[in-house]
């Protein structure tokens, strides 16, 4: 058993969650049972995931995308409202992290994934709200063909469809990562000299500027790319409280 606050103070202090600017609070968004027996972690906070946590006597629920987001609070609708009170009847803790999760150099999503690939992440890029979230890393040994990584990318992310833009060379030496909707960041990986960029989603232009530019873009599924950050705090939090972890893969196409 352990305390929450103790483990938010934990996971803020690892994090440096106070030192962004992000789109929604980082950190505790509403608060459960005090002490901890189990935790659930998830991509995202909603209904089923909540329904899920209690049915497997979680305490707390540990998730990339919380339920708050913007400067206010409210109004609480109907949907709000039941969310809510699936976590005030099971007192389960919603803590989120979002912006510092994606930019952790050790547990965040886009250098687990860099290194999952076969990279070392090197050069922190893709400035979201001042603060650098994406990686760019260079080839472990020798420069990956394109084929390879595709596969290894099917692997990592567990879909067979991982979509992909061609254009770039038949050996990728250097590889950008930005998680989730990161492909506004694209034209700042092809500056900055990369062979092929991963994120979760494409937007229209990607396939012209990835053929024009001779980069590969690979788009792997906003879920699917980050899965990995979450986990990974999940397997920490265990590790450092002796509590039960598990993650719950509600999953999402997207």
């Amino acid at each position: 058993m352990a305390e929450r606050d103790a483990i938010i103070e934990f996971l803020d202090d690892l994090l440096e969650s106070p030192s962004f600017d992000d789109y929604g609070p980082n950190g505790l968004q509403v608060p459960g049972a005090d002490d901890v027996l189990k935790v659930v972690t998830a991509v995202s906070a909603h209904q089923e995931l909540f329904e899920q946590a209690a049915a497997a006597g979680a305490q707390m629920v540990l998730c990339h995308h919380g339920i708050f987001w913007g400067g206010g609070f409210g109004p609480i609708d109907a949907r709000m409202k039941r969310r809510l009170k699936t976590l005030f009847d099971a007192d389960l803790s919603l803590v989120a992290y979002h912006l510092p999760l994606d930019a952790h150099a050790a547990v965040g999503n886009n250098a687990l994934i860099a290194r999952a690939l076969g990279f070392e992440p090197v050069t922190p890029f893709a400035e979201a709200r001042g603060r650098p979230i994406g990686w760019i890393g260079d080839a472990v040994l020798d420069p990956v063909p394109i084929d390879e990584l595709l596969g290894r990318c099917r692997s990592t992310f567990e879909r067979d469809d991982v979509l992909h833009f061609g254009g770039g060379p038949e050996r990728v030496a250097r590889l950008g990562v930005v998680s989730g909707g990161g492909d506004d960041f694209f034209a700042e990986a092809i500056e900055r000299g990369v062979d092929a960029f991963v994120s979760g989603e494409p937007s229209e232009p990607a396939m012209a500027d990835a053929r024009e530019a001779g980069v590969h873009f690979i788009a792997a599924g906003h879920w699917a790319s980050e899965t990995f950050g979450i986990r990974r705090l999940g397997e920490l939090v265990a590790e450092e409280f002796g509590v039960e972890h598990e993650f719950v893969a509600v999953a999402n196409p997207v």
